[in-house]
């Protein structure tokens, strides 16, 4: 497999409150491949990460999820941290464009809390998935296979635990 991302275009979905390093590292590494990527959010034109134990910087917006179409990315990333991830597995939008890199088979990257946002959209019955362990039973009740590792990859799925698996979740996501 080829470790390129040229002519490739990632969607990195968040609201307000994502954990800053699980989008900064994972895009660094995405564009350092060749991909080029577009933060998207229902927040307007500017989101807030959150870093660690407090606010961390704020990130201009490419694009609205409002006008945000799936059919134009490649793959789909979806940052964790507590705040971003509730919000958006309430956000019908948020979940119907989630739902459509299910639908056609596109490679989706989740760490941390960032999988909650994936039991919305039905799609995870019988799937291989890690997490931060705080949201082990949502997925379970989910119908995913739960495991403590530091990446796995399912049928174009790769999810992680926390921040300091990111080096792997990376390399993986690439």
């Amino acid at each position: 497999m080829s470790d390129r991302l040229d002519g490739k275009k990632i969607a990195i979905l968040v609201a307000n409150g994502f954990e800053e390093v699980e989008m900064t590292e994972p895009r660094k590494a995405l564009e350092e491949a060749g991909a080029k990527s577009d933060l998207i959010s229902p927040e307007d034109s500017k989101v807030k990460a959150w870093n660690k134990d407090n606010w961390g910087d704020e990130y201009e917006v490419d694009v609205n999820l409002g006008s945000a179409n799936p059919g134009d990315y490649s793959g789909l990333l979806l940052p964790g941290g507590v705040m971003s991830p509730d919000k958006l597995r309430r956000d019908d939008d948020a979940v119907k464009f989630v739902k459509a890199f299910f639908e056609e088979v596109k490679p989706i990257g989740a760490i941390c809390h960032g999988p909650w946002t994936l039991i919305e959209t039905g799609a995870l019955e019988g799937r291989k998935v890690t997490s931060f362990p705080s949201i082990k039973t949502d997925l379970e009740n989910a119908g995913a296979n739960w495991v403590d590792e530091e990446v796995v990859v399912d049928e174009g799925l790769v999810t992680s635990r926390k921040p300091d698996d990111i080096p792997a979740f990376n390399r993986k996501l690439v």
